[in-house]
């Protein structure tokens, strides 16, 4: 475990380190002191300490650098403190989460049920030999919303794959230029169609598709591919790269078509 969560003197020397790396060569121990919480002789006193043991060069008066040895002590503290919140938070918490999911089946209080996804949402089932599983702490019949906690195992997910379909800017035709059938059938069979842009809803309504949202169009698919729904992002020319951006960050497959009267052109990412 880091040393800084064994005993103050380390933690407050770990955060004194810290200040002067982020500030050097000039550090002013007033600034510091008021960031740790500590006054300013404790500041000068550490850092003495800080020189003494190697972690801290003196270069002249208030400029001072962490030498290679701070460095490494740093690096060898942070790690300690990033595993202790990986235990924290992948542990710890996972094991008091509470979530909601929908009930497939009359659920008790105190039932171990099996953990999976449908169409992006969570269900539930009373049984206790799936891949994931979790304790009632609610009632439910089927169709009713159940609270879950204490989850086991790992739902298994099928990530989503999103078609994002250009729509010509209004200057250069805007949704007449589009094939509304071709439209209506590349969204047929998917989970989610999100819309961004003027055109892009006018061409939806055209081809009779109803559209989930017109917001954050690459954060919405993005989300729903990562709980394995398939979706379409039909998007003006000029926001292409704003969807696709979100997409990207979210590592998550998708492919650009258009889709005109012409026909379709496709480009696999």
């Amino acid at each position: 475990m880091s040393g800084a969560l064994e005993d103050k003197r380390t933690a407050t020397r770990f955060r004194i380190l810290v200040e002067i790396a982020d500030r050097q060569p000039a550090v002013s121990q007033g600034e510091i002191a008021e960031a740790v919480g500590v006054t300013s002789q404790a500041v000068s006193e550490y850092i003495r300490e800080l020189v003494d043991d190697g972690y801290v060069e003196k270069e002249a008066r208030s400029r001072y650098r962490v030498t290679k040895e701070g460095v490494d002590w740093l690096f060898q503290e942070a790690k300690g403190l990033r595993r202790f919140a990986e235990h924290v938070t992948d542990d710890v918490l996972e094991s008091v989460q509470e979530d909601a999911a929908i009930a497939t089946e009359r659920i008790e209080s105190g039932d171990t049920v099996t953990l999976s996804l449908r169409d992006g949402l969570l269900h539930a089932a009373p049984e206790d030999d799936g891949p994931a599983t979790g304790v009632a702490t609610t009632a439910a019949d089927p169709g009713e919303d159940v609270s879950v906690t204490g989850f086991e195992g790992i739902i298994e997910i099928d990530p989503g794959r999103v078609t994002v379909v250009q729509i010509p800017s209004a200057r250069s035709g805007g949704s007449r230029a589009v094939s509304t059938d071709e439209l209506a059938r590349t969204c047929a069979d998917v989970g989610l169609v999100v819309a961004a842009g003027v055109e892009a809803v006018v061409a939806l309504r055209a081809a009779d598709v109803d559209v989930e949202t017109t917001f954050a169009a690459g954060e919405v698919a993005a989300a729903a591919a990562a709980r394995g729904v398939d979706s379409v992002v039909v998007a003006t020319t000029d926001l292409v790269g704003r969807v696709t951006d979100a997409l990207r960050d979210a590592e998550v497959l998708y492919e650009v078509t258009e889709t005109t009267g012409d026909g379709d052109v496709s480009t696999a990412r």
